[in-house]
């Protein structure tokens, strides 16, 4: 249809619908016919104007018909070659679509099985790290693996085969990591004995250097080892002990275990196993016993340097890994440690009964505590060690000396010490507490000193005492007081005890001689003794704020001595009473005696002679006492044998008898120049004086008494004049005074 009719339509549409809405339609179709029938007519006159033309274009039409049908028939075969065509390559499209699914389900199957792959290649990665003991790269795979590779993959199986597997293969790292721990561990034990070897000798060697400065610069003395000023005077000389041209500690392993634990998240339970491992070694470290007798110490040196080793590395790791070591571990540890230790040693020291050795054994103990108090461990236990070992070592000097003492006081000759010239003389001097008489110059040779050899000898062994009991105290040893108040007891114990009672004891002897030179020593002893509590107060520390001191032994050989000039005394009174027995006289004579008796001429040799010999180095106011009461003594036996009930008469020649025997003993008296002596024979004289009286009754007047008689006794004078009679028997011979005289050797 044309454009034109078109438009036509659109004019008629409304006349239609007006018509159609009016019941017009017969009137429209009238219209329409209308029109048709003009429309015809302008198409036939058309026609008819142009019929040549028309059957020209339909002779054209016609021909282009034919051409059409022929095209259509062309087309309409190609038509079918183009559908066949068409066909064909729909299949090979269809073909191409499906090769193309294939290809990529081929490439997403190719990819997917490249992705598997590399998780494998790291998976096995993992494992041949591990095997090359690569643990931290190891892990560090995984870790890759885990959080990355397996991500990309979690559609597939072997993702949930793999990511089961992770926590066996974290397992087996720590596994692993752990064994190569334990292995360092085990290096570490069996290099701590050698680590700890080095660090005590370079103790020592500190040690050295400190004394070396304190010689040339004297305020160093004043400071220990470990002080700040010790430790900063000692700077150049630092020495790193875990890493040095002997010994190379590595703590790599642990850093590795310890980061890939903490990796893993099981810092808790590495630490607990790491603290558990320790522990074990710490309890495989020490020993069930030690002994403290073996070559050089052997034992004990080996258990100290493995103890100082052990915990040097356990310092250096709470220093390193604060977070896996805390400081209360290692001391936990340490106490625990020193306890054990403490105790073995304690348990081995009955064993040791040389002093030498347990002095050995105690510095290499304070050389050990100096070494850990460089590495800031408490060693109060091995510090109360030292007072068990000091305790010990004194008990061991104290056996010695005393059987030293006991030998010597039991082997002296008591005689006076002879000098044979000025090389013994000063030996002697220097180890004596004693200051002689005469300078060293005037001394002459052969001399004799006053005190036997048992004394230099004495004094010689307290010197070795004292020295040793100083040389336990040092720097390493700092309980000063201790040993300044138990050396004063030892010293106290052994004078006392060993010294003074054996001189004591052999007071018992009844050779004058000896119990005088038992005086004598036992007054140089008191001397030394007060030598010693001054030099003892000297060689306190200076912190010392203890007093004087005041040895008893001082007291007990002062009052001792006594006890030996009560002896002497006795001796001496006993052989007076030995002496005066031998004079019985005949009271009533027959002949007036012309000589003194024989025993009092022995009498008074006696006493001159142990006055000059036996007394002689006596002090000279011992010696007069010992003179008084001898001579008192003597007085007093004189005028008891009259007095004897045995007496019952006495005539002018007896009487005359006693005057001469008590005129010779005063005579004696006068001639050692001391008035004090010859008041002992006052009351004897008087007595004489008495009995040889023509008024006797002069003694019962009371004024004449007191200024004639006034030293005779009141009861003994009316006795002896009772006795006395003024006849003379016949001479009666006395044979036994004769017998007894000869014996004396009287004549």
């Amino acid at each position: 249809m044309s454009p034109s009719d078109s438009d036509y339509l659109d004019q008629l549409i409304p006349s239609i619908r007006e018509y159609s809405y009016g019941n017009q339609t017969s009137q429209l179709l009238r219209s329409l016919s209308r029109f048709a029938s003009d429309k015809e007519q302008e198409i036939e006159n058309i026609c008819n104007t142009n019929h040549q033309e028309f059957v020209t274009s339909v002779n054209q039409l016609l021909q282009i018909r034919e051409g059409t049908v022929s095209l259509t028939s062309e087309i309409l075969d190609l038509n079918q070659s183009i559908q066949s065509s068409t066909e064909k390559l729909a299949e090979q499209k269809k073909a191409l679509v499906e090769s193309r699914s294939h290809r990529q389900n081929i490439d997403e199957s190719l990819r997917a099985l490249q992705d598997c792959l590399e998780v494998l290649r790291l998976s096995n990665q993992v494992h041949d790290l591990l095997g090359k003991k690569n643990h931290y790269a190891a892990l560090r795979a995984l870790e890759e693996l885990q959080n990355v590779h397996l991500k990309e993959i979690t559609q597939y199986k072997i993702s949930e085969l793999i990511q089961r597997s992770v926590p066996a293969t974290q397992r087996a790292i720590a596994e692993a990591v752990m064994s190569d721990l334990n292995t360092w561990l085990y290096r570490i034990r069996e290099m701590s004995q050698y680590l700890g070897e080095i660090a005590l000798y370079h103790t020592n060697l500190r040690k050295e250097r400190l004394k070396e400065r304190a010689q040339n610069l004297k305020y160093l003395e004043q400071f220990k080892l470990n002080s700040a000023i010790e430790l900063v005077s000692d700077e150049h000389e630092e020495y790193d002990l875990l890493q040095n041209e002997d010994l190379q500690v590595d703590f790599t392993p642990l850093f590795e275990c310890l980061h890939i634990h903490r990796s893993l998240g099981q810092m808790d339970r590495f630490r607990a196993e790491y603290a558990t491992t320790r522990r074990r070694q710490k309890e495989l470290l020490l020993p069930s016993s030690i002994t403290l007798i073996d070559a050089d110490g052997a034992s004990l040196h080996t258990l100290l340097e493995e103890m100082t080793g052990f915990e040097i590395v356990e310092r250096s790791t709470m220093k390193k890994i604060p977070d896996l070591r805390s400081s209360v571990d290692v001391e936990e540890l340490w106490e625990s440690m020193c306890h054990t230790a403490a105790g073995l040693i304690t348990a081995a020291l009955p064993e040791v009964d040389n002093a030498e050795s347990l002095l050995k054994i105690k510095n290499l103990i304070a050389l050990f505590m100096q070494a850990m108090d460089t590495w800031n461990f408490s060693v109060t236990v091995f510090d109360k060690l030292l007072l068990t070992l000091f305790g010990r070592y004194a008990d061991l000097l104290k056996t010695r000396f005393s059987d030293d003492f006991q030998e010597i006081v039991s082997t002296d000759d008591y005689m006076p010490m002879p000098i044979q010239n000025l090389e013994e003389f000063d030996k002697v001097i220097n180890v004596s507490w004693y200051t002689p008489e005469k300078p060293r110059e005037e001394q002459t040779f052969p001399c004799v000193l006053p005190f036997s050899q048992m004394y230099p000898l004495c004094c010689i062994d307290i010197r070795n005492f004292l020295n040793q009991f100083y040389f336990f105290s040092n720097d390493d040893f700092p309980h000063a007081d201790v040993i300044d108040e138990t050396l004063q007891k030892a010293l106290d114990d052994l004078l006392s005890n060993e010294v003074c009672e054996t001189l004591v004891e052999r007071l018992s002897s009844q050779y004058l001689g000896q119990i005088v030179q038992i005086l004598i020593n036992l007054e140089h002893f008191e001397m030394a003794c007060q030598e010693l509590e001054a030099l003892l107060v000297a060689a306190r520390s200076q912190s010392s704020t203890a007093g004087p001191v005041s040895l008893k032994a001082t007291e007990k050989f002062r009052n001792n001595k006594k006890a030996a000039e009560k002896r002497i005394f006795e001796v001496v009174n006993s052989k007076i009473d030995d002496l005066i027995e031998t004079a019985e006289y005949d009271w009533t004579p027959t002949v007036e005696p012309e000589e003194p008796s024989n025993y009092m001429q022995t009498l008074t040799r006696f006493l001159s002679n142990i006055m000059n010999s036996t007394l002689l180095g006596l002090p000279t106011e011992i010696k007069e006492l010992i003179y008084f009461d001898a001579l008192s003594h003597a007085a007093n036996e004189i005028l008891a044998l009259p007095l004897s009930p045995e007496v019952r008469k006495i005539n002018p020649y007896g009487v005359t008898a006693l005057a001469k025997d008590v005129e010779y003993l005063a005579t004696f008296v006068d001639s050692l120049n001391n008035p004090i002596l010859k008041e002992n024979l006052d009351e004897l004289q008087q007595t004489v004086n008495l009995l040889q009286s023509d008024n006797a009754d002069e003694f019962y007047d009371i004024s004449t008494r007191n200024k004639k008689y006034g030293r005779v006794d009141a009861m003994n004078g009316p006795i002896l004049l009772e006795k006395l009679t003024r006849t003379v028997s016949s001479p009666v011979k006395n044979e036994k005074f004769a017998t007894l005289s000869s014996r004396f050797g009287m004549k």
